[in-house]
């Protein structure tokens, strides 16, 4: 019985004790309080240092909630530093008695900011900034779910968004960080990507060069497909032309002038 009693006292004063972050809350108001005016500027300066230092382990965590979505965790934490500074400047004691219920907010925007406006080496259309973190974060929560990475199909049903809007979604992830030409291609090989691109092939140039010229020699007179066949086919000189068409060479080389400078016209003008 007497055990029984115990407890239930220590649970009963557990319930009661605050917790972590209630307690850096309240010290940190109480530290501001005391910064607010008339306090002499170097105690303000050093009280807010007091009230970050408390507070970064919050900082931190709000930071590590934004990991693994192409953002490097040391920046992160500095951004939310940053937000943890500017909420100490601009809390109000006399108008709030929790200093963690306007800080966390303000890390939180200044993060999402950081995202927003910085994160993004190949910026995609607002709507899809924005939804980048939410797409993300459902689908860790189905993952957890499911135990297995969702479809596009389950994801959009969960988001209500349609099945394009989500494509353009994953699309955009690589805008945000591209990976690095000198990441391995596979984890078991070490030959980095950037090794794997290939080169421009002059082939692709010939091809399409073949492709445009096909229908405007296709419409040449007889005579004119014939000089050209001669001279850049089969390798002929000009005379051997001019002897085998039955003109001089000089003949054949305005000829020639004529039909290419007529085929380089068709061509520009296309």
């Amino acid at each position: 019985m007497q055990l029984a009693t115990r407890q239930a006292v220590e649970v009963a004063h557990a319930a009661r004790r605050p917790s972590y972050h209630e307690s850096v809350s309240r010290r940190s108001h109480d530290l501001l309080l005391q910064a607010a005016p008339p306090c002499p500027e170097p105690v303000r300066q050093d009280l807010h240092t007091q009230v970050i230092l408390l507070n970064r382990r919050v900082a931190a965590g709000i930071a590590s909630r934004y990991n693994q979505r192409g953002v490097d965790a040391e920046d992160l934490r500095q951004v939310a530093e940053m937000g943890l500074v500017k909420a100490v400047r601009r809390y109000q004691p006399d108008r709030s008695s929790g200093f963690l219920a306007y800080a966390v907010p303000t890390i939180r925007g200044e993060i999402r900011r950081y995202f927003r406006d910085s994160g993004w080496m190949v910026r995609p259309p607002r709507r899809i900034q924005e939804l980048r973190g939410e797409v993300i974060s459902t689908e860790n929560d189905m993952v957890q779910q499911l135990r297995r990475f969702p479809t596009v199909t389950e994801t959009a049903q969960e988001m209500g968004l349609s099945t394009p809007e989500l494509d353009e979604v994953h699309g955009a992830r690589g805008c945000f960080r591209p990976a690095s030409l000198d990441a391995p291609a596979r984890e078991d090989v070490s030959l980095p990507v950037g090794e794997l691109i290939g080169a421009a092939d002059p082939a692709y140039e010939r091809v399409e060069n073949y492709e445009s010229l096909t229908p405007l020699l296709a419409a040449l007179e007889p005579r004119d497909r014939l000089i050209l066949g001669l001279r850049f086919v089969d390798g002929r000189t000009q005379k051997e032309i001019g002897d085998q068409i039955g003109v001089s060479q000089m003949q054949v080389s305005r000829l020639l002038n004529s039909v290419l400078g007529r085929l380089r016209d068709e061509l520009c003008a296309d």
